[in-house]
């Protein structure tokens, strides 16, 4: 089976990577098409290409960077199409393709599994046309839920139009795109709203821990099997509660005193609050508080939770929970200095630490890069123009404000930014490479001081 798929890969005009790119591309640029119409204006006019193209790249990387105030510019039709380009980047060009082929009654070939495998960074491909059927059913029964609640909660302000709201918002909460549509200031005033606040971050919270990981809590709890969590659920649960914990307490006494913040809140709602920040970062964009009035050491902590993202398999974006947890105890390894890394009674392998090191210096080197280039073309303080470029590679869609004036190439690089990040850093480079032949000469050790 091995052999087989290697040799489906190896034949094939284009691999997995570059499948999972183009898709998302060619979504991008339907989307652009669709946004441009004067339809989708409230005001009947076109959309400019350049903000039609950055704005359906943004709903398809579910990142929630906008060049125009989304509530009041787009009519109902541009929403309802935003909302779609939102869902499908969410679950996955490649997911809704191979969902469509199951209804259609299509047999679902080796090649399409390792490319769904590839999609959803499994480990393996069995069992993945069944897991994918979960998937999405189990989306929009959660997407549901958060609506209905939502929905209520927005009923009493908006009448009718509340309900629209709720399962609008419910779709971009999980799906970590960071869209709002009341325009203006509206959604700051539900930071003194516990139920609003909460269902918020819980969708954004279940859409950012990872298909594989919430098919393995059904499982264990739902089903309440023997099932064990695997050491990849347990990683993920314990990095993302302690980020949270630790992103809370700190942005908590950071931005206690800040008046244009939640300096004026009650201490509930500051403690809420602070919370809500610490989970918005994981890739999920939404603003009830002024992003821009943020002090420096807040915005760049922030900049360090967006950066970490989400877990593998989710909605998210970032270098993920996993890669920082494997990094993270490789340090303390070497600190003790242990010669094995051991995570809940479990040894990695090499391998493991060095893809991890990896991903991590390949996403640091397209900020960087990302960042050096709009430092010199924009006029922008430097943190805010990487607090920009973070948000949009970690597809968080947090912003200071800045996103709007930024000149045409600066928004083109955000736009490749955006998609490198939807689409995995690593997916993205190897996209670029040229297929790959096996070496039949193997040179000799050698070795060389670090540190």
């Amino acid at each position: 089976m091995l052999r087989t798929s290697k040799k489906i890969l190896t034949t094939s005009i284009l691999s997995p990577y570059q499948i999972l790119v183009l898709s998302f591309a060619s979504v991008i640029f339907i989307g652009t098409l669709f946004l441009m119409l004067p339809i989708s204006s409230a005001n009947g006019q076109s959309l400019s290409l350049i903000n039609a193209l950055f704005t359906s790249t943004s709903a398809v990387c579910v990142t929630g960077l906008s060049v125009v105030d989304t509530g009041h510019y787009f009519s109902y039709f541009g929403q309802t199409i935003l909302i779609i380009l939102i869902q499908i980047g969410g679950l996955g060009v490649t997911t809704i393709t191979m969902i469509i082929a199951v209804i259609a009654g299509r047999q679902i070939r080796l090649k399409n599994r390792l490319l769904m495998q590839e999609s959803l960074n499994l480990l393996t491909f069995a069992g993945v046309v069944r897991l994918l059927i979960s998937i999405v059913i189990e989306t929009f029964i959660i997407e549901f839920i958060g609506g209905t609640i939502l929905a209520v909660c927005f009923y009493k302000d908006f009448g009718i139009k509340g309900i629209y709201f709720g399962y609008w918002h419910s779709i971009s909460a999980f799906c970590n795109a960071g869209f709002d549509i009341f325009g203006g200031s509206g959604i700051y005033t539900y930071i003194h709203s516990p139920i609003v606040t909460l269902t918020l971050c819980t969708l954004i919270i279940i859409g950012g821990i990872g298909f594989g990981t919430i098919e393995e809590l059904k499982q264990r709890f739902w089903y309440k099997t023997r099932y064990r969590l695997t050491l990849h659920t347990k990683v993920v649960l314990s990095t993302t509660a302690i980020l949270l914990l630790v992103g809370t307490v700190f942005i908590f006494i950071l931005e206690y005193n800040n008046g244009s913040t939640i300096g004026a809140l009650n201490p509930l709602n500051k403690i809420m609050a602070s919370f809500y920040l610490a989970v918005t970062p994981r890739t999920a964009g939404f603003t009830l508080l002024n992003i821009g009035s943020l002090g420096n050491a807040t915005l760049f902590l922030i900049i360090i939770l967006m950066f970490i993202g989400g877990s593998p398999g989710s909605t998210a974006g970032g270098i993920k929970t996993t890669t920082f947890a494997v990094i993270f105890s490789s340090i303390l390894n070497i600190m003790r200095g242990r010669e094995d890394l051991v995570i809940f009674q479990r040894r990695l392998e090499s391998d493991l630490i060095m893809k991890a090191l990896a991903l991590f210096f390949v996403s640091s080197a397209f900020v960087v890069t990302a960042t050096m280039y709009l430092c010199i073309t924009e006029h922008f303080a430097f943190i805010k123009i990487l607090f920009e470029v973070v948000s949009a590679f970690a597809t968080v869609g947090l912003s200071t404000g800045i996103t709007p004036e930024l000149s045409n190439s600066g928004k083109v690089v955000l736009m490749v930014i955006m998609l490198i990040g939807r689409v995995g850093a690593s997916t993205f480079t190897l996209s670029l490479a040229l297929k790959r032949k096996k070496t039949r000469v193997h040179h000799p050790f050698g070795k060389i001081s670090i540190g």
